[in-house]
């Protein structure tokens, strides 16, 4: 379970993130998201240490490569504490990022990957779409 004051600061700093985005105001996200890496260094390798606030952090990362290499330590993260639901939201997250720089490979092992550990979580609509993205690369 993630540390109930770290969720707070990373969901704060999400909502900032989003409308910095949507105003197109690049001082202020660049500002922001320096606050949440800021953030995630700061517990890494602590026991405040959680993927989800690396997986927040790989989303707003605008760096595509950069974005799957964050995605791959909130992955580990996960994988090391077996939380299914994060594994299976960080993987299918990290496969579409891989689909766009054309890593088509690598997007087929981590939906794969994302459709096991989605076998233990009740949130269907990721099932769905993991499914279907995975479905789309094999027959493509």
């Amino acid at each position: 379970m993630i540390n109930t004051k770290i969720y707070k600061a990373v969901y704060n700093l999400s909502e900032k993130l989003m409308a910095a985005a949507e105003k197109e105001d690049q001082a202020a996200f660049d500002s922001l998201y320096a606050e949440l890496e800021a953030v995630c260094v700061e517990h890494e390798e602590t026991a405040k240490d959680h993927p989800e606030q690396w997986e927040t952090l790989a989303d707003f990362t605008d760096d595509l490569p950069r974005a799957v290499v964050v995605y791959q330590k909130a992955l580990d993260k996960a994988i090391a504490m077996n939380s299914k639901d994060h594994m299976s939201s960080i993987a299918f997250s990290m496969a579409k990022l891989q689909v766009e720089l054309n890593d088509k490979g690598a997007a087929i092992k981590n939906l794969q990957a994302a459709k096991i550990s989605a076998n233990k979580i009740e949130d269907k609509e990721l099932k769905e779409e993991i499914d279907d993205l995975l479905s789309s690369l094999l027959i493509a």
